[in-house]
């Protein structure tokens, strides 16, 4: 049995994606969880910039479409102001551009970090698993005790990992001790 103490994962144990990962002397430095999630941190900016950029684009083509089309003030449009219809034309557009970000900022991310993809995705899993092995019982929260972070969207550190084991542990302990 092959344990790693350093990532805490058990590879007898781990699944057949995990038992494939080679550990070579020659390569690359295995990806630390500091130099991985900084990483993540950086793809989510990349895409939240991709989604504002194409939010932008998406509402200024919305505009220049609607521009060129001739209405009448005066007639509403399905029952509604021309107006309304006008500015609601303009957010979808730019909403609509803003669900396209991603598709735009995950290939520029990947294109930028190929040389560390792969070690980045096997401790992608990794992380993941730490999550579903560590998060709470969503069934008791309550407005008094919300659940902390279900998912770990917003860890982008270790102190925003330990903080969150810490939120979790907390949960726990306010569920059991008020139901």
């Amino acid at each position: 049995m092959i344990m790693l103490r350093s990532i805490g994962i058990n590879f007898a144990k781990a699944s057949p994606y995990l038992r494939t990962v080679r550990f070579n002397s020659t390569g690359s430095q295995a990806l630390n969880w500091v130099e991985y999630l900084a990483l993540k941190k950086q793809g989510r900016r990349i895409n939240v910039t991709a989604s504002v950029l194409t939010g932008l684009a998406g509402a200024g083509l919305t505009l220049n479409g609607l521009a060129n089309i001739e209405i009448d003030p005066e007639k509403p449009i399905m029952g509604f102001d021309p107006l309304y219809v006008l500015i609601g034309g303009i957010m979808l557009g730019g909403f609509v551009g803003y669900l396209v970000g991603p598709v735009i900022g995950t290939p520029l991310f990947n294109l930028k970090n190929r040389a560390v993809l792969h070690e980045y995705k096997i401790k992608d899993k990794i992380f993941l698993e730490r999550i579903k092995q560590n998060r709470v019982n969503p069934t008791s929260q309550s407005l008094a005790n919300p659940v902390p972070d279900y998912y770990g969207e917003r860890i982008y550190s270790l102190k925003d990992y330990r903080q969150w084991l810490r939120d979790c542990n907390a949960f726990r302990r306010k569920s059991r001790e008020f139901l």
